[in-house]
């Protein structure tokens, strides 16, 4: 079902996400500055992956490229050895074409979500037909997807275009417990789902809200990989609110050590993830970053 391993634990850090507000967390990073200062002091506590979204100012979701781009830039210049996974999620509704620019900036890897399903009130629709066409630019961009699984209906799906040969390369998948509509963070529902996911393949879990350290724990102890961050949840323990997703990254880094695994650097990491470190091509849309004077408003 699963292999117990000393393989170094990979640890992605969503430091933004697109529903945490700082009246949940008053915390949470905005800005790409803050971004920036948050994404460096999670890969010094044990992150070697950097899940990025983007916001306005006034904390409003956002998917503009401008914005993804100086992100990235204030992270790259802060800690250029970090892997950088952007979001092609986007709003509920928005075109995906409009999703997927932030493809542009050829950063190492995206999310990639190929079902729908409700979420509360909202519908987060993924048409099969664009899921298609965002899955071919992803790769037209020489970027690395990794596949966002809600329930075992999407896990099969994966495992299909995996075999298709639509998704090309390594398969990664990234198990999405508790939130509203998709599976339970439950501990069976995590072993039901890893017990379907042929060995080899690279699989990753977080576990939203209360559940985030039981399901890093348990994917520790399975073999997998662990993501946690404040896109995920706003507190440390029950009342007690995180100081920073720089805590929630050294609490699951030093679980993982004192359960015998060590916490991969990020080189060791692409290596895990199946990752080129010079995946970025030299030609093709524009990978340029705003010059430091661009920023001077920060």
């Amino acid at each position: 079902m699963f292999e117990l391993t000393t393989e170094p634990l990979v640890i992605s850090c969503a430091i933004t996400g697109n529903r945490t507000t700082r009246e949940m967390n008053p915390n949470l990073p905005l800005t790409p500055v803050e971004q920036g200062i948050a994404a460096a002091e999670a890969v010094e506590a044990g992150a070697s992956v950097i899940h990025l979204h983007v916001r306005n100012d006034d904390g409003s979701e956002s998917h503009e490229l401008e914005r993804f781009r100086e992100a990235v830039y204030q992270i790259q210049k802060r800690v250029p050895q970090a892997i950088i996974e952007v979001s092609t999620r986007g709003a509920v509704g928005e075109d995906i074409e409009y999703r997927g620019n932030c493809l542009e900036l050829r950063t190492e890897m995206c999310s990639l979500n190929i079902g729908s399903l409700n979420i509360g009130e909202e519908v987060f629709l993924n048409d099969p037909h664009d899921v298609l066409k965002l899955t071919k630019k992803i790769y037209e961009y020489g970027v690395e997807p990794e596949i966002d699984i809600f329930d075992v209906g999407m896990l099969e799906s994966a495992l299909m275009l995996k075999k298709k040969g639509i998704i090309k390369g390594p398969l990664r998948i990234l198990l999405v417990l508790g939130i509203q509509g998709g599976a339970t963070a439950g501990y069976l529902n995590l072993v039901h789902m890893v017990s379907l996911i042929p060995l080899g393949i690279h699989w990753s879990a977080l576990g939203i809200g209360r559940f985030q350290l039981s399901i890093a724990t348990h994917a520790i102890l399975m073999g997998g990989h662990a993501r946690v961050g404040l896109e995920d949840t706003a507190y440390y323990r029950k009342g007690e609110i995180a100081k920073s997703n720089a805590q929630l990254v050294e609490r699951v880094a030093r679980l993982s050590r004192e359960l015998g695994r060590d916490v991969a650097t990020p080189d060791q990491a692409r290596k895990i993830l199946g990752l080129n470190p010079h995946v970025r091509p030299e030609k093709g849309p524009s990978t340029s970053f705003p010059s430091p004077n661009f920023h001077s408003t920060y």
